[in-house]
């Protein structure tokens, strides 16, 4: 039973492996490979032996280290736009509940509040939105299994929550990897990899 994996939640894990940084050539783009499993389904594995692959899917990837480097950014820049207009927003600030707030009037985020905060949907403006699409296309393009011209998003693929733009930059943290777990934002990644 120590040994057991589980995954109570359908979930991607996400890990990076960056090779010796030496370039064979001054022709070669130096790339990482993304290694990634998920699963489908709720798991328990407690013996290697019974494993049935309709349970967990892994795969990898080698995708430019440049590429990715310039998509963190832009993401991270999302995510600071996300953040400014979330504390503008007067949708927000009524979402949260009287108690997030101290005499003081500002806000206390505990760590059991902090993913209720984060989960709040974001009423994008124009130039953020536009933001995100570029963004969210450039991750479409790197992660795309079979690479092929397509026109620029025309929507949101998935619910945009701090929540879920934290979870896309944390996914192309080359030092850290990361753990998605169910909802639009898995949906959307799981279907890019297939």
């Amino acid at each position: 039973e120590s040994r057991a994996t589980t995954a109570s939640y359908k979930e991607i894990n996400i890990q990076w492996y960056i090779p010796s940084v030496a370039k064979l050539s001054n022709h070669t783009e130096t790339k990482v490979l993304l290694l990634y499993a998920y699963n489908t389904n709720p798991i328990k594995m407690s013996d290697i032996t019974a494993f049935s692959p309709a349970t967990a899917f892994p795969g990898q990837l080698w995708i430019s280290l440049a590429r990715i480097i310039s998509l963190r950014k832009k993401l991270s820049d999302l995510k600071e736009q996300v953040e400014i207009l979330m504390q503008g927003s007067k949708s927000f600030s009524t979402s949260v509940p009287a108690s997030f707030f101290e005499q003081s009037e500002t806000l206390k985020i505990s760590p059991s509040n902090k993913s209720k905060i984060s989960d709040v949907k974001v009423h994008l403006d124009e130039k953020t939105e536009e933001m995100a699409k570029r963004c969210f296309f450039e991750v479409k393009a790197l992660l795309s299994a079979v690479p092929a011209v397509s026109s620029p998003l025309t929507e949101i693929p998935f619910d945009v929550t701090l929540q879920s733009i934290t979870n896309l930059e944390d996914m192309f943290d080359l030092a850290n990897g990361c753990k998605i777990t169910e909802g639009s934002l898995f949906n959307w990644i799981i279907s890019l990899l297939n």
